[in-house]
């Protein structure tokens, strides 16, 4: 172990690597997201990439998870960054830090917090003052923190990457990386090795790259190694060649089939580019948490699993491919001594019945205490200060409807799913590149409610600036509704603090369509393990057990058939409390089925059939 001041991380551009400590060097590394990792399960994790054979761990910082309003920040519990980069240290790994401001990493709005749309002329990953402003601010608070954890100054963080795939984005801002590049090197000083990734095409070098960042690549097994270094050579003509993120697997989207890659595949890539002495960083293991969603002519909201078909599955269990490359990874250096952990134990709870509690409209005043806001029309989420979740859009019809009229809204304004209520009755759903029309029939003074939900923020591409909620009129035979009653639900806080199992239920005689809670409660049989829970006949909605959200389901759509369920969020001796939101429609007998595997390929766009 060299002395703190011998110690030293840095580029030998004569010998095409990198040095440590003065000594030729190259990591084989894994990416992991604290932030998508229960707390208990983070050493489990990292220990199974350490005995993989992978000698660091590349890990993002998500804006969005710790600063989530204007200076109000999180950094407990799961959001202990700091603890986690000790325990990182605590297992002799190494760390690569991504701090963003953007990420990517298909999390909500590529890590970028949603209160910067406040300001609704913004330009995101841009020099506009209002944006670089809001980073400085938050660089000022993160940067502190990783600055003693730096491997000059006896820490484990032996490079830090500034922006993500920045040369895809349609700015091309050489001002932004400029600053950037200052706010790091005036916060973590002048010795730590500072790098850039974007992908292998041309413009996109040219645009993400900028001289005094170390330039690197990423690129997945389907590539040419050769070509694709090639492209790494055209920015960076010597130093160390670096694939910053190998892509393992792929991720869902609704709607579409599990993705999924092979392992030898895999493991043929990884060997080409080891063989070429290059540093690897690959996609190891990931989890639920905060999806974003990609845009590409159309908007594709990615699943809650963020399972990627990763060589350590959502559950932490080691596959057949983190095998495959701990073989690979074997031929090119020492293996540490002993078994891998195990896989971790699951079980199947098996079917529990709930009840239905309540109709959403009908407990507003518990989701919106402070009441809601009125408005001659509809606001964004961004204009009431809501990030994530849902908002109901009150009104009332503005005279007689006898013979159906056309409820309607203009092209890309619902974003992105709306739940039209007619007198409280569930009537139909409009969505984002989709269905933006209904027929309705009624009385002058009848209610008219939507329940507008945001599927996550556009995480990837050109427009980042995903605004959500109503961004249009809604008319009636073209013309527009007025009075809008605007209710902000906070729906999460009142869950985590014990709603509605604390409370009585409401008793309601309306069916089973449109927006409602259910709940129930199952013990597990002394012993607390990871479970997976299935939704037979139930159309889509939102999870939470013991007031933890375990993110939404979606039976209808796939290919994700269940929800994982970290063992750490169950009690053992007392009983354990679910509450579901189900957008729709449940089934008859609404049930949900614990089951100790996870379930993912099956798409169905219209079948509801509850039969596995």
């Amino acid at each position: 172990q060299a002395s703190p001041s011998a110690r030293s991380f840095q580029l030998d551009y004569e010998h095409n690597c990198f040095l440590k400590d003065g000594v030729p060097f190259r990591y084989i590394s894994g990416s992991i997201h604290y932030a998508r990792v229960p707390r208990p399960a983070w050493r489990d994790r990292l220990l199974k990439m350490h005995m993989s054979g992978l000698s660091a761990v590349q890990v993002y910082v998500p804006w969005n998870y710790h600063e989530t309003l204007p200076g109000v920040y999180d950094f407990a519990g799961n959001r202990d960054v700091e603890a986690f980069l000790d325990l990182t240290a605590e297992l002799g790994l190494l760390v690569i830090l991504r701090p963003g401001p953007y990420i990517c990493a298909e999390w909500e709005m590529g890590g970028l917090p949603a209160w910067l749309l406040w300001k609704p002329d913004i330009i995101l990953r841009s020099s506009d003052p209002a944006y670089l402003a809001a980073v400085d601010s938050w660089l000022h608070v993160l940067l502190p923190k990783i600055k003693p954890r730096l491997y000059q100054h006896g820490g484990n963080i032996i490079s830090v990457q500034v922006e993500n795939e920045y040369g895809s984005y349609y700015a091309c801002d050489y001002g932004y990386l400029q600053h950037l590049l200052g706010s790091f090197r005036a916060l973590l000083g002048n010795e730590v090795l500072l790098f850039t990734t974007d992908s292998t095409r041309v413009e996109e070098l040219r645009c993400g790259t900028l001289q005094g960042l170390y330039a690197t690549v990423d690129f997945g097994p389907g590539s040419n190694v050769t070509e694709a270094f090639d492209a790494q050579r055209h920015v960076e003509p010597k130093g160390p060649l670096v694939n910053s993120e190998y892509y393992t697997g792929w991720l869902d989207y609704w709607g579409e089939a599990h993705a999924s890659t092979s392992a030898a595949w895999v493991a043929r890539g990884l060997e080409d580019m080891l063989q070429l002495g290059a540093s690897v960083n690959m996609q190891v293991l990931t989890l639920l948490s905060w999806p974003g969603a990609d845009y590409n002519n159309q908007y594709k909201p990615v699943t809650t699993s963020y399972d990627y078909d990763a060589p350590l599955s959502e559950a932490g269990d080691p596959t057949e491919k983190l095998f495959a490359i701990r073989t690979v990874i074997s031929k090119f250096q020492p293996l540490p001594v002993g078994p891998m952990p195990p896989a971790t134990p699951k079980y199947a709870y098996g079917w529990v019945a709930l009840q239905k509690y309540a109709d959403l409209l009908d407990v507003l005043d518990v989701l919106c205490p402070s009441g809601p806001i009125q408005s001659q029309f509809p606001l964004t989420f961004e204009a009431i200060k809501q990030a994530h979740g849902f908002v109901v859009y009150h009104t009332q019809l503005p005279q007689d409807i006898p013979d159906p009229a056309t409820l309607g809204v203009p092209p890309h304004s619902i974003r992105d799913r709306s739940y039209v209520m007619l007198q409280k009755k569930y009537q139909g759903t409009l969505e984002r590149d989709g269905q933006i029309t209904l027929r309705v029939t009624g009385k002058a003074g009848d209610t008219l409610d939507m329940l507008l939900e945001n599927m996550g923020r556009i995480s990837f591409g050109a427009n980042t600036s995903d605004f959500k909620g109503l961004l249009g009129n809604i008319s009636l035979d073209y013309s527009p509704l007025s009075n809008w009653l605007i209710y902000p639900l906070a729906i999460d806080t009142a869950v985590q603090q014990g709603w509605p199992h604390a409370a009585m239920p409401k008793s309601s005689s309306r069916g089973r369509a449109g927006p409602t809670f259910y709940t129930g409660i199952f013990e597990t049989p002394g012993i607390a393990w990871d479970t997976f829970v299935k939704f037979p006949g139930w159309s889509k909605g939102q999870l939470w057990i013991n007031g933890f959200n375990l993110g939404r389901y979606w039976t209808q759509r796939g290919p994700q058939q269940t929800l994982f369920v970290p063992g750490s969020v169950l009690h053992v001796g007392r009983p354990n409390n679910i509450t579901v939101l189900e957008l729709e429609g449940a089934p008859l007998t609404p049930l949900l089925l614990f089951l100790d595997r996870p379930l993912f390929n099956r798409t169905l766009s219209h079948s509801t059939s509850a039969t596995e």
